[in-house]
């Protein structure tokens, strides 16, 4: 039986083992390139989706997506937006509903996605929706991992540059654990809803910052 929390400790996550997607990573350069590899993620029963976009440390800038990664149990794929753009099969991948596509925090990746052109989002199981029915109120992708699972994801090349030339091989490793881990998310709460096998321990809520200063002014 598994342990839940509804809030876990984020001091501990430091201390699990890291998990690392060990699959195949291959990585989309053309729109010839995303035709083959959405015919084979179409294939499919469950796809993870996540997005990356270079960080800028200014304030009220951004930057276009320049990579989204999605995986299968065993294979994912990198397609870098900032060389093909919003591209027809890319666009037919998001708003297909013939297989279950699962991401964490989703509605604002659609919305960072839709800078790149338009389309219609479907058929997305959005698991900040569904964790919930655990008991579960972190809905961060390292905490709902750990949590989970007891395992870590590190999130150290998440500010990297995503529009570089070539993708490091832990860019890539890091971008494809994190597509990855939403469908071992997926797949494990199918199963706990299934058979209900974990106990959920609820962390009670910090207790509320009292100003004593401001109470003794109210009182005087």
């Amino acid at each position: 039986m598994r342990t839940l929390y509804s809030k876990f400790d984020k001091t501990k996550i430091g201390q699990l083992p890291r998990v690392l997607f060990s699959g195949r990573i291959i990585t989309i350069l053309s729109e010839s390139e995303a035709e083959k590899a959405v015919d084979y993620l179409l294939k499919a029963d469950i796809l993870g989706f996540d997005t990356e976009t270079k960080p800028i440390f200014k304030r009220g800038r951004q930057n276009k997506v320049a990579l989204l990664q999605v995986s299968t149990i065993d294979t994912c794929f990198l397609f870098r937006l900032n060389r093909i753009g919003l591209c027809p099969a890319i666009k037919r991948l998001l708003e297909t509903t013939d297989v279950v596509k699962v991401g964490l925090s989703w509605h604002d990746d659609v919305m960072s996605l839709h800078k790149r052109g338009d389309f219609t989002a479907a058929g997305f199981f959005e698991l900040q929706d569904h964790m919930t029915e655990l008991g579960i109120k972190d809905m961060s992708l390292a905490k709902l991992y750990a949590n989970i699972f007891g395992e870590r994801i590190s999130k150290r090349e998440q500010l990297s540059n995503w529009e570089a030339d070539v993708l490091s091989e832990k860019q890539k490793g890091y971008a494809a654990t994190d597509a990855w881990a939403c469908v071992m998310l997926y797949k494990e709460y199918i199963r706990l809803k299934e058979t209900n096998d974990y106990e959920l321990i609820v962390v009670p809520e910090p207790e509320p910052i009292i100003n004593n200063k401001q109470d003794n002014e109210d009182i005087s």
